[in-house]
């Protein structure tokens, strides 16, 4: 698997596994009514995405930040989505790794994770694996597509 900066010609699969990733509501906070451009403007201008590539298709994506200008710049923040086949297989620690290291390489002194479904057991698992700890909770935050209202956490590690 390769890990590679997203350009435009890999907009529409990334818009593909970004719209199969909110279908079932349990997991990122954005409905089914979420635009195409609101997704490019959020997704390339303002971060830097990467993708995986697997047998030359594109299964997941990331993208990663300061988490809030100025006086929070030093710390980053990353959103991550791994094609639905897939998970399980690796590709997504793969991606929260090569953040972790992009992270590192700019600067960033930490790493941390706003809202965390509590509920997406394989993330929380994979994070805590890599060194993220629950530092808050924020309860009922999520609207669950079946569960209904579940917290959120916001998780953190040093770099």
């Amino acid at each position: 698997m390769e890990i590679r900066p997203a350009n435009a010609g890999d907009f529409d699969v990334m818009w593909g596994l970004f719209k199969a990733a909110i279908a079932p509501q349990d997991a990122l906070p954005f409905a089914g009514s979420y635009e195409a451009g609101t997704f490019r403007s959020h997704w390339f201008q303002a971060q830097m995405p990467h993708v995986a590539v697997l047998e030359g298709q594109v299964v997941g994506m990331y993208k990663m930040g300061a988490n809030f200008p100025d006086l929070g710049s030093h710390v980053a923040s990353a959103t991550y989505l791994v094609d639905a086949s897939l998970q399980g297989r690796g590709v997504g620690r793969a991606l929260v790794e090569h953040s972790l290291e992009q992270a590192r390489a700019q600067g960033f002194l930490a790493m941390q994770f706003n809202y965390v479904v509590s509920t997406n057991a394989p993330a929380v698992a994979l994070y805590r694996k890599l060194g993220f700890e629950v530092v808050g909770t924020l309860p009922k935050a999520f609207q669950h597509g079946k569960l209904g209202l579940v917290d959120v956490f916001v998780m953190h590690r040093f770099l």
